[in-house]
């Protein structure tokens, strides 16, 4: 078989004693929390003013930690006190368990919306490109209307999107089609799908990460000299990023930059990234202090590939082109070109 694999030994060794040192930190903060959950949802009086406290007490150690880490980019912690609301309430809702799945893919793509919007969107003396749009209103004449939006094509012109495939899928074309309504020639992002997935009968600290180059979708000549894109809702480890990286880097291939977007990622998983990978950038939403055994962020928000694209059967999980088909007539609507794109990656 086909296939790299990259274990856990590997990527704290990209770890400095520093980093260590913080996530002791907040491991000893969260577990504080845990011993508070039992008590707060059996209803003893004050335990949520005590969970309200631990987690004010997280938070700004998390802000202090990754404002002294220039490619952590954290919404929560840099967007204006006005906006922190929004992402706090977006975040709220993709963690309910009583968010069912269509809402969840809502949320979802307001997050990535918002992720954008903190990569590019707001350019400080950047320059603006000119829409001229025809609108349906054709008295007295045919109607036009002029916007101005912000002039980012020489930042979005060379990426390629890189998906890990299942949970990642939705929020790649997300990102896709932000960038093609934001180019002024309607660029199309290149798609590039691999095949990554966890050794689920190991932990947190033994766990290995696969690359499945068989069942991947990949021209590695594409990828050379291009910034890399890759959207995945949650960074627990950072171990599948990392494996594709050294994968491309081993092959010879040469990105020009890498930018990771979740919506939620751990602290250790944005460490990992930054620390191991070169020009790399990790735009995340919301930081999560720890990981459990299993690796699983907490608090997190559970599986999102599950919740986003439903459950697969252990017998017959789905194709890439089967979870398309699955999206329905809507979303192949809403990101016709994404679909196109991802379609002709697999099919050559």
């Amino acid at each position: 078989m086909n296939k790299i694999i990259l274990k856990a030994v590997e990527l704290d060794g990209y770890l400095t004693s520093g980093d260590k040192e913080y996530l002791k930190e907040i491991d000893t903060l969260f577990g504080k929390a845990l011993n508070v959950f039992p008590k707060y949802q059996a209803g003893e009086k004050g335990a949520g003013g005590t969970l309200i406290n631990i987690y004010n007490e997280m938070g700004n150690l998390l802000q202090d930690i990754c404002q002294k880490i220039p490619g952590i980019h954290v919404y929560s912690f840099i967007s204006p006190q006005q906006d922190h609301s929004e992402a706090s309430r977006v975040i709220a809702k993709l963690r309910n368990v009583n968010t069912e799945d269509k809402e969840f893919v809502y949320y979802i793509q307001r997050a990535y919306e918002m992720l954008f919007k903190l990569a590019w969107g707001s350019i400080p003396g950047s320059q603006k490109n000119h829409l001229i749009i025809k609108t349906p209103v054709t008295h007295p004449a045919q109607n036009f209307a002029v916007h101005k939006i912000t002039n980012i094509d020489n930042m979005i012109g060379n990426t390629v999107m890189c998906v890990m495939l299942r949970g990642a899928l939705l929020p790649s074309m997300i990102m896709s089609k932000e960038i093609e309504e934001y180019s002024s020639a309607g660029y199309v992002t290149p798609f590039a799908l691999f095949r990554i997935y966890r050794n689920d009968s190991k932990r947190e600290n033994d766990m290995e990460y696969i690359l499945d180059l068989e069942k991947s979708f990949v021209d590695l000549k594409m990828l050379d000299g291009k910034d890399l894109i890759f959207a995945d809702p949650m960074n627990a480890t950072g171990g599948s990023l990392v494996t594709v990286i050294k994968y491309l880097k081993e092959a010879g291939i040469k990105p020009r930059s890498i930018l990771f977007f979740n919506v939620i990622a751990a602290l250790k998983g944005a460490l990992r990234v930054v620390r191991a990978l070169e020009n790399c950038d990790v735009y995340t939403l919301w930081m999560d202090g720890v990981l459990n055994e299993d690796a699983y962020i907490m608090p997190g928000l559970g599986d999102a590939g599950d919740r986003i694209n439903g459950k697969d059967s252990e017998k017959n999980p789905r194709n890439i082109i089967q979870l398309l088909a699955d999206y329905g007539a809507g979303m192949a609507n809403l990101y016709r070109s994404q679909f196109r794109g991802i379609e002709n990656t697999v099919l050559k």
